[in-house]
C-alpha cells in the first residue's frame, strides 16, 4: 500500500469525520451568517478610509467636516456586534441541524450572551459622553457595551451558541416539552414547547454568570477572553500559523478535501476576532504596529488567507493557469488553459484542480504545497515589517480578482506583494508544468501515429 492511500484510508477518515461534526458544523455555517454584515459594512468602511491621502480632503470639501460620521454609524453598527450575530447563527444551525426551530434556539443564544457580559461601559478620563469630555473615571451601567459584542466576544459566542444548540436540541428531542393540543396554533404551540429547555438555558446562564462574579470577581465573558481566547489568537496570529494554515490547506486538497473550508470551520472565528481586534485599535485613533514593543495589530486574519494564501485559488494555480493558457504544446493543457483562466481570475480553481488534475497527482504535489507556503511566509514578514499595512476590518469578498482584492484590503502595497506572489508561482509551478506538458504531448502524438 503506497504512502497515499494510507493516508486516504487511515489518516483522512478521522479528521472528515471531525470536519463534519455536528459542532464544527454549526459552528462554520453559523459564522457564516456574519458574511453580509462584514461585506458590507466593509464597502461603507472602505469609503470613510480610502487609501488616498487626498481622499479626506476632497470629501470634506464636498460633504462638510463631519461627512464620515453615517458611514462611521454604519461600520460600527456592523462590525461591532459580530459576536451577537455569530451567537445566533451558531445555536440557530445547530438546532437546525437537529431538525428542531432555529429561530427560538439562536434567540435564547442570544439572551444567554447577553447574560454572562458585562452590563457596563468604562469611561476614561477625556471620553466624551453627550458631547461632554469626562474629567473622572467611572462606568455607565445597564448598557451594552459594544466592545463585547464585536471581536472580544469571539470566541465565548462559539461556546454559548453550541451550548444553547445542544440543549434546546436535546430537551425537544427527548420530547421535554409543554404539550398543547393540535388545535392549536403552530407558532403558538412552539413558543410553549420552547418554556422548559429556553427556562434551563436562562438559568443556567445565570449560575454562570453568579459563579464567575464571585469566584473571579469578574464576567463569564471576560474570563473566557482573557484565558482562552488572547492565547489562541497569540497562537494562530504567529509565524507557526502563517506556516501551518497554507500548508494544511493544500494538503488536504491534494487528497480531494476542500482544506479552505476545513481550515474556514476552524479557524473562522479566531479570523474574525483577529480582524477586529485590528479595527478596534484603528477606530481609536492609532497606528496598527505588527512587531516590536508597541506590537497592537494581528497578522493572520480572514484577508490573510482568502487574499493572499489562496490568491488565484488553493495552490496559488493562477500562474499554472496562464503557463497552460500561454505555452502549452499539448491540446489538453491549451484546452484547459482556456477554461480555467477566467474562473482562475476569480480564485476559482476547481478545473485545474479536477481536470489537470492537481488531486492526487505526484508531479504536482511539491509546487501546490510550496507555493502557498511561500505565500504565507512572505505575506507574513510583508506585514511584519511594515512594508504592507496591517489589514483593519476592510474585507474583499473571496472571489474578487487578484490585484483588485490586494489594492482593497492593503491599499498599492497589498496588490504589488499580490503581484509578487503570483510571479513567484508561476516560476515554481513552470518546471512542473512543462514536465506533464512533455508527458501529455507525447501521448498526443502516439495517439495520433497509431490512429
Amino acid at each position: 500500500m503506497s504512502k497515499v492511500d494510507t493516508i486516504q484510508e487511515k489518516i483522512l477518515p478521522p479528521i472528515m469525520k471531525f470536519a463534519n461534526s455536528k459542532i464544527i458544523t454549526a459552528i462554520k455555517d453559523g459564522v457564516i451568517i456574519t458574511m453580509p454584515l462584514t461585506l458590507v459594512g466593509s464597502i461603507f468602511l472602505l469609503i470613510a478610509n480610502f487609501p488616498i491621502k487626498s481622499w479626506g480632503g476632497w470629501m470634506t470639501g464636498i460633504f462638510g467636516p463631519n461627512w464620515a460620521v453615517p458611514l462611521s454609524q454604519v461600520s460600527g453598527s456592523t462590525f461591532d456586534i459580530m459576536a451577537i450575530a455569530a451567537v445566533i447563527g451558531i445555536a440557530a444551525q445547530y438546532a437546525k441541524n437537529e431538525g428542531q426551530d432555529p429561530v427560538t434556539s439562536g434567540l435564547l443564544g442570544a439572551v444567554a450572551f447577553l447574560i454572562v457580559m458585562p452590563s457596563y461601559s468604562p469611561i476614561n478620563i477625556g471620553d466624551k459622553v453627550g458631547g461632554v469630555v469626562m474629567k473622572h473615571a467611572d462606568k455607565v451601567s445597564a448598557v451594552i457595551p459594544k466592545g463585547w459584542t464585536g471581536g472580544k466576544g469571539m470566541i465565548a459566542a462559539i461556546i454559548i451558541g453550541v451550548l444553547t444548540g445542544f440543549i434546546y436540541s436535546w430537551f425537544l428531542k427527548r420530547d421535554i416539552r409543554i404539550k398543547l393540543p393540535e388545535s392549536v396554533p403552530s407558532g403558538v404551540a412552539n413558543a410553549f414547547s420552547a418554556l422548559i429547555p429556553g427556562a434551563v438555558i436562562i438559568t443556567g446562564a445565570m449560575c454562570i454568570f453568579i459563579f464567575f462574579n464571585v469566584v473571579t470577581g469578574q464576567t463569564a465573558l471576560e474570563w473566557i477572553y482573557k484565558v482562552l481566547q488572547i492565547p489562541l489568537q497569540g497562537i494562530t496570529d504567529s509565524l507557526g500559523g502563517a506556516i501551518a494554515i497554507p500548508f494544511v490547506i493544500s494538503f488536504f486538497w491534494f487528497f480531494g478535501v476542500h482544506g479552505a473550508t476545513l481550515i474556514g470551520g476552524v479557524m473562522g472565528s479566531i479570523y474574525q476576532a483577529n480582524t477586529l481586534a485590528n479595527q478596534d485599535v484603528f477606530k481609536a485613533g492609532h497606528a496598527l504596529v505588527a512587531s516590536g514593543a508597541g506590537k497592537n495589530a494581528h497578522i493572520v486574519c480572514q484577508q490573510f488567507q482568502d487574499n493572499f494564501i489562496t490568491l488565484g485559488g488553493s495552490g496559488i494555480t493562477l500562474g499554472l493557469v496562464a503557463a497552460c493558457f500561454l505555452f502549452a504544446r499539448s491540446q489538453r493543457l491549451k484546452q484547459l488553459g482556456r477554461l480555467a483562466l477566467v474562473p482562475g481570475c476569480f480564485n476559482i480553481n476547481e478545473p485545474v484542480l479536477f481536470g489537470l488534475p492537481i488531486v492526487l497527482n505526484p508531479l504536482m504535489f511539491i509546487p501546490f504545497l510550496v507555493c502557498p507556503l511561500v505565500s504565507g511566509i512572505l505575506t507574513y514578514f510583508a506585514i511584519y515589517t511594515g512594508l504592507v499595512p496591517c489589514f483593519t476590518a476592510v474585507q474583499a469578498i473571496w472571489t474578487t480578482p487578484p490585484i483588485l482584492s490586494g489594492l482593497i484590503v492593503a491599499g498599492w502595497r497589498g496588490a504589488v506583494l499580490q503581484l509578487v506572489i503570483i510571479a513567484i508561482a508561476a516560476i515554481v509551478y513552470f518546471p512542473f508544468f512543462k514536465a506533464l506538458d512533455k508527458e501529455y504531448f507525447q501521448e498526443e502524438i502516439s495517439g495520433e501515429a497509431e490512429e
